[in-house]
């Protein structure tokens, strides 16, 4: 049996990225950390998988290409919506204004039970280019900090695919357990106005 596996170059610079970007977010916004940012969150959203096997003359082969990018609009406006995960439908809803200050709210997963939601209101919200900070304030006064990237997550399941492109926030999270998976991440597709 072979198996290649080329992800492993591809993890170490993301890990590169992410803590650079970490770096980045205790400084004074820019348009260039708020770039590097950006493209630090995008670089954990995106994975590539390749595995070949063979086993008794019968060759298998696995393809998987996740490329995300980070979509900067001219109109911060036209970043408000609803954005929903597809999996397990939480919700985000966005209302972003001409200078990038943002409210709204949503309900995320509250424990290891996906039925049990939080919601939360945002507050002290602002995009820049492509990056959202806000304040998650849940309902017992306890808050938490939102950092995201407006991307664009194509996927392709072979090399030749064409691929299918959707638009979405992708965000940093706590760790969370989601059906005995752990998550420190949560993409949200763009769903309506």
């Amino acid at each position: 049996m072979k198996i290649r596996h080329i992800a492993p170059a591809a993890a170490a610079l993301t890990l590169l990225f992410v803590d650079a970007g970490r770096a980045s977010s205790q400084t004074p916004a820019s348009a260039g950390s708020t770039q590097a940012r950006s493209q630090s969150i995008a670089a954990t959203f995106s994975k590539f998988k390749q595995l070949s096997r063979e086993k008794h003359g019968i060759k298998k082969e696995k393809y998987l290409r996740v490329q995300s990018d980070p979509v900067v609009k001219a109109n911060p406006e036209q970043y408000s919506g609803t954005y929903e995960t597809p999996e397990w439908g939480f919700a985000i809803h966005l209302r972003v204004d001409r200078g990038g200050g943002v409210e709204g709210d949503g309900y995320e997963p509250f424990g290891s039970d996906l039925n049990v939601r939080r919601a939360f209101t945002l507050k002290n919200g602002k995009v820049e280019g492509a990056l959202l900070n806000a304040t998650k304030v849940y309902a017992d006064g306890s808050t938490e900090k939102l950092e995201g990237a407006f991307l664009n997550r194509s996927t392709f399941e072979s090399p030749t695919d064409k691929g299918i492109t959707r638009f979405g926030l992708g965000t940093l999270v706590r760790p969370i357990e989601i059906s005995g998976n752990t998550f420190d991440k949560l993409f949200y597709e763009f769903r309506s106005q």
